[in-house]
């Protein structure tokens, strides 16, 4: 079922923290509402994997559906304070492919025998607070910050496609085709005017993501 986004007709400030209140809890403790789209890994056969491969396999798998929560609360808190209605809708409409991302790792975390993170409410609420943070410093800023988190998405992607063993056709459909999404958002953000973030900016997001993979493979 398509979702809907708040950009079908005018709401208030209030009406709107309503509305992402709802979204949270549909993101943390929900079934995510995807597009139309189905999962890569649909039609795929589930691999032999020893128990640690299994394991393993999982546990990136979490770290990417909680990647998966955080780009949901960014683009959401994004939403929140943009400037211009155009990149509210941006954001939103991004947010809805980031759903589909969302619903495909939890369908594949179940299918290995493991549980999302226990720290995903944590993360939501820190990434919700950047993303309206960013959008309250400037669209060009809030769009500068997509394209950047994007770009550390994809090279955080890439390093678990070389740890997914060979056999892992599922897992590794599903991160495929999330590389190509986020390579359109950061393409998408980028044209309409974001801005190259300055290198503390930068380094501190790659700090902060390097703190939550770490975490969320363990907890």
């Amino acid at each position: 079922m398509k979702t809907h986004t708040a950009s079908t007709r005018r709401y208030s400030s209030l009406d709107r923290l309503f509305i992402n209140a709802d979204h949270a809890m549909r993101t943390l403790f929900g079934r995510p509402q995807t597009t139309e789209r189905s999962s890569p890994a649909t039609n795929l056969t589930e691999p032999e994997l020893r128990k640690d491969q299994r394991r393993h396999v999982a546990r990136l798998m979490r770290i990417n559906h909680t990647g998966e929560v955080c780009a949901q609360a960014l683009y959401q808190g994004q939403a929140l304070t943009a400037k211009l209605p155009e990149t509210r809708q941006r954001m939103e409409r991004s947010a809805e492919e980031e759903n589909d991302h969302l619903a495909w790792c939890e369908t594949r975390l179940e299918e290995l025998g493991d549980r999302k993170s226990l720290l995903n409410p944590l993360w939501y609420a820190g990434s919700f607070a950047m993303g309206a943070t960013a959008g309250i410093a400037g669209d060009k800023w809030s769009l500068g910050f997509v394209v950047e988190t994007e770009r550390q998405v994809e090279s955080h992607l890439d390093d678990h496609l070389e740890q997914i063993p060979a056999q892992d056709e599922k897992s590794r459909a599903i991160l495929e085709q999330m590389k190509v999404d986020e390579i359109k958002h950061a393409q998408v953000a980028k044209s309409a005017g974001g801005a190259d973030l300055p290198g503390p900016i930068r380094l501190a997001m790659k700090l902060t993501s390097r703190i939550m993979t770490r975490t969320v493979y363990w907890v």
